[in-house]
């Protein structure tokens, strides 16, 4: 079995890729460009066709981050090399009633679908919200600053992406679970400002929350993301304010063992919130 991971840069990958080797399994690590010093990492630019057919050249499975701009193409590239199962990383945010004109939600759905329609039968992992989205917060707290949120109260369901990866495991290594979806959640609902609790006991000391408007909060992230996306992101969590967010035990259940929380999240990325000195 080889096994084709793309997007080999990211969190996800990197844990899934070790997880693999140890397991004894052959490997192979592709990435939109290049990657200097590593020059047995493939080439496969989910932006471009053309980069396809040498990836997936001898793959019987491949681990797929979502990009739906030419997924109908990858699926024919993979099922013309003999591919035999496709996990896609997609996200839970397509479980959105209003899933195909949310900007969230929106790509992950149109690549699953091209995906599932294709030739080659895919598995969907959906996570929830990463713990690493608290890193947006590292620049203010490592200043010593407030961390200025519109909502506070709002709850998400931080996963490890180390359990992301090891349900991705599972799965590529498992006949049984071939064609399914799989909604995954960290362990725990939690809200925005328990996860700032959390954050201030591992580096020991307090941080402070400044609410702002939804509207100024918009205005502040004007620079990093287009508005349909922040108002996407927005009513989200207007919606999750005291509505904790439902968990799922798909982790555990593929896995066999429970999800990591957030704290533990937090004490391995404790530096990159401790202030600098």
């Amino acid at each position: 079995m080889t096994i084709l991971v793309t997007g080999a840069r990211g969190a996800v990958a990197r844990h899934l890729t070790t997880l693999l080797r140890e397991r004894g399994a052959e490997v192979r690590e592709a990435s939109a460009a290049p990657a200097p010093g590593l020059p047995d990492r493939l080439v496969c630019d989910l932006n471009d066709p053309a980069t396809f057919a040498p990836a997936l050249k001898g793959v019987t499975s491949v681990f797929l981050y979502a990009n739906a701009a030419h997924a109908d193409a990858f699926a024919r590239e993979a099922a013309a090399a003999g591919v035999e199962h496709i996990v896609l990383l997609s996200s839970a945010s397509v479980l959105h009633p209003d899933a195909a004109g949310n900007p969230l939600a929106a790509s992950h759905l149109n690549a699953e679908r091209a995906l599932c329609a294709g030739p080659v039968r895919t598995t969907l992992l959906r996570p929830g919200s990463f713990s690493s989205n608290a890193l947006g917060w590292s620049w203010a707290i490592k200043a010593g600053e407030p961390v200025a949120l519109p909502y506070p109260d709002a709850h998400n369901d931080p996963i490890h992406a180390a359990d992301v990866a090891a349900a991705a495991l599972a799965v590529l290594t498992s006949a049984g679970e071939h064609g399914e979806a799989h909604t995954l959640t960290g362990p725990r609902s939690v809200t925005f400002a328990e996860q700032l609790d959390v954050l201030a006991g591992v580096i020991g000391r307090p941080i402070a929350i400044r609410r702002v408007s939804p509207e100024q909060w918009k205005e502040d992230m004007s620079a990093y993301m287009n508005a349909g996306f922040a108002d996407a992101l927005l009513d989200y969590w207007r919606s999750t304010v005291g509505n904790p967010v439902e968990i799922t035990d798909t982790v555990e259940r593929l896995t066999g063992r429970p999800g990591r929380d957030f704290e533990t999240w937090a004490r391995e990325h404790a530096a990159d919130f401790a202030p600098a000195g």
